[in-house]
């Protein structure tokens, strides 16, 4: 459940479950990954309609929308004109707070990725950043067991 929040994803469910919870670091990678998937790609086909209509309900909460696509856009073009979807997987992949999935389907929509490209990008870059945290907690447990 912890993988399909917004905050917390796999790398909060990892930790959990290998540190906390002491189950395998393979089970725990595999539900974390169709966890964290789940919302991710659903997020991905939900956003178009979802601001569509969010953006009907006022003037305000347009000008919101607007100014958060044009900042979000200035701030990541540069990567994504270099390295297209390629960006798109590296920064899911990047296990730092902001960097998941949910944060990668909305710069998806925000570029116009197309469902063809974004979604593999999307799942590459939750496969890496499962197995960089994976790595992470296993051997900082181990390293904490000494």
């Amino acid at each position: 459940m912890t993988a399909m929040t917004p905050l917390g994803e796999l790398r909060a469910a990892i930790p959990l479950g290998i540190g906390l919870y002491k189950l395998s670091p393979w089970l725990v990678l595999g539900l974390s990954l169709v966890g964290n998937a789940i919302p991710v790609v659903l997020l991905y086909f939900l956003l178009e309609p979802v601001t569509r209509g969010l953006r009907k309900l006022g003037r305000p909460i347009d000008q919101f929308f607007t100014w958060l696509f044009s900042h979000t856009y200035h701030r990541h073009a540069a990567s994504f004109d270099k390295y297209g979807s390629l960006a798109l997987a590296i920064f899911v992949a990047i296990p730092l707070p902001l960097t998941g999935g949910w944060s990668g389907a909305l710069l998806a929509y925000i570029f116009g990725i197309k469902w063809q490209y974004a979604i593999p990008s999307l799942l590459l870059g939750i496969l890496g950043a499962g197995i960089i945290v994976t790595l992470l907690t296993v051997g900082g447990v181990w390293f904490f067991s000494l």
